[in-house]
């Protein structure tokens, strides 16, 4: 293991491992527009990203001013995990290459989301990365609070037995790096996707990337 600061780099899932941002926003903005709440994908990407689906579902409610039916998420999620089997969804470029780099070179690695376990296993399974990662997966669902607030990075740096000072998050949502910043870690903000908002992303504390090949570099220099 390394000694120089850098012993642990904690990984988002959804934008930073796997291509999934457009699709599961797209069947949000369309599940959405059945509800009423007539949010594009961009706008659902703007208000939503990055958060828990609980955190979402009560963002959604208050702007209805209502509760969204009890199989909302579950029949939202169905046609989401269909639309990942169908496209079909792919790892994000590059960054099986950059993990394997970094773990080559004694950084510890694991990742740590505000999607379920289960959708991980589904995500990272059907794009050939669950296995790099060996369980060392972790969910906003075990914490008190989800992004912004730093629970979740918290959590995972204790689970890995690390402090935050030794950690690099890489994230790609303005909550997921303002969660990284409350929890005293260094949050690189990858912003190579079409829908990425670098200015956003670095205002929050993100040191911009616009590619995965790039990631060990920045971890390691």
């Amino acid at each position: 293991m390394r000694d120089d600061g850098n012993l642990l780099v904690i990984f988002d899932c959804d934008g930073v491992l796997v291509d999934s941002e457009p699709l599961a926003n797209a069947s949000f903005s369309r599940a959405l527009k059945a509800q009423g709440l007539d949010w594009n994908v961009e706008e659902t990407m703007r208000r939503l990203m990055g958060r828990s689906l609980k955190s979402c579902v009560e963002i959604v409610e208050v702007e209805l001013g209502r509760k969204l039916p009890d199989d909302f998420v579950e029949k939202m999620q169905a046609v989401t995990y269909q639309s990942f089997r169908d496209a079909p969804l792919q790892a994000v470029a590059g960054v099986r290459e950059a993990i394997l780099a970094l773990q080559a070179a004694g950084l510890a690695t694991c990742v740590a989301s505000s999607g379920s376990i289960d959708k991980m296993r589904f995500t990272l399974g059907l794009t050939g990365l669950w296995d790099l990662f060996d369980g060392r997966v972790f969910s906003s669902g075990q914490v008190p609070r989800g992004k912004p607030f730093p629970d979740l990075f918290l959590h995972a740096a204790r689970s890995m037995g690390q402090q935050p000072a030794e950690c690099t998050v890489v994230e790609d949502s303005v909550p997921g790096v303002e969660a990284a910043r409350a929890a005293g870690m260094r949050a690189l903000a990858y912003a190579g996707a079409p829908y990425a908002n670098g200015d956003a992303l670095a205002a929050a504390g993100g040191c911009l990337f616009t590619d995965m090949a790039q990631l060990p570099a920045l971890v390691l220099g």
